[in-house]
């Protein structure tokens, strides 16, 4: 497999493709972060969360269009502009479905999946129907056009590395948010005991709606971040959800850092092997390894510690 390149081939391939793997890594964490906050602190299976990522990618685009036909002078920073729309409207989704849906399916784990299935259903049929069944891109500004020529053959592109920028300020903000504010200490309480913690004041419900816009803005914003990778359809987000779920189980569900270190793990894995096997191959070996390590560790790499 190696002995057809050689020393500086390997040596550029492996820089190319771990990078490759590094945006993989963003788009993961970015939507492992979500489905972690959702699975993990509400032992909700939303199998919906790839539609919440493709909606924040549809907002992208309309607002790509807005200030394209709009505010052309504006073109440029139509993008932040973008990820703050994206996260706000797939938050206000959550906030709808799990008033309307999810609040009565607490506790009852294959009823959330199966109604979520059926959500994410419903949700590509409003996304073909309203956007049409063809694939649609964005125009990437100009200064997030090019690339970083480090080598003769290694070049990063500048739109991974805010990919992977926005990936970081996502996490740190949720570290923050989950361990350092007074919502994140009702979120743990709740997760803990959640009749101890509506017996001392604090309102369960209002955890709960707003833990759940919190996971899916946060797959909005993933959904930004897709766009500057990939272009987007009515089911695009079926093709992450199973990778999505794969590194909140085998990080751990519920542990902040485990999903980020699974996320790397298994995108850096799928990216390297994909180059030298195929996509399939790569896919199949990874969760092999996966299921194998899990079948020692089921708790994933890095389980929260709880007093029972």
């Amino acid at each position: 497999m190696f002995s057809d390149f050689s020393a500086a081939e390997l040596t550029a391939i492996f820089a190319m493709q771990g990078f490759a793997g590094l945006i993989l890594f963003a788009v993961f964490v970015l939507m492992a972060l979500g489905l972690a906050i959702i699975f993990g602190q509400m032992g909700v299976i939303n199998m919906a969360h790839g539609e919440f990522m493709i909606l924040g990618a549809y907002v992208t685009y309309m607002t790509s269009n807005l200030f394209a036909n709009h505010f052309p002078e504006l073109f440029g920073s139509y993008f932040l502009f973008a990820i703050v729309f994206a996260f706000f409207a797939a938050a206000l989704l959550g906030v709808i479905v799990e008033w309307g849906l999810i609040r009565f399916l607490y506790h009852r784990p294959l009823d959330t999946l199966l109604a979520t299935w059926g959500l994410s259903l419903i949700l590509q049929q409003a996304y073909r129907s309203i956007f049409g069944a063809r694939e649609v891109g964005v125009v990437i500004p100009d200064w997030l056009m090019g690339s970083y020529q480090l080598t003769d053959m290694i070049e990063v592109p500048i739109n991974g590395l805010f990919v992977m920028a926005l990936a970081v300020l996502a996490t740190v903000t949720v570290a923050v948010l989950m361990y350092r504010s007074r919502w994140g200490k009702q979120v743990r309480a709740v997760v803990q005991n959640r009749d101890m913690a509506g017996a001392v004041g604090i309102n369960t419900a209002r955890v709960d709606r707003l833990t759940f816009a919190l996971g899916c803005g946060i797959a909005g914003v993933a959904g930004s971040a897709f766009t500057m990778i990939g272009s987007t359809g009515p089911s695009s987000g079926q093709l992450y959800i199973v990778d999505t779920f794969l590194v909140v189980v085998f990080g751990g569900a519920g542990s902040l850092f485990g999903t980020v270190a699974s996320a790397f793990s298994i995108s850096q894995s799928q990216s390297i092997m994909e180059f030298f096997m195929g996509g399939s191959m790569a896919k199949v070996l990874t969760l092999l390894v996966v299921v194998i390590i899990l079948m020692f560790r089921p708790q994933g790499l890095f389980s929260l510690k709880v007093r029972r």
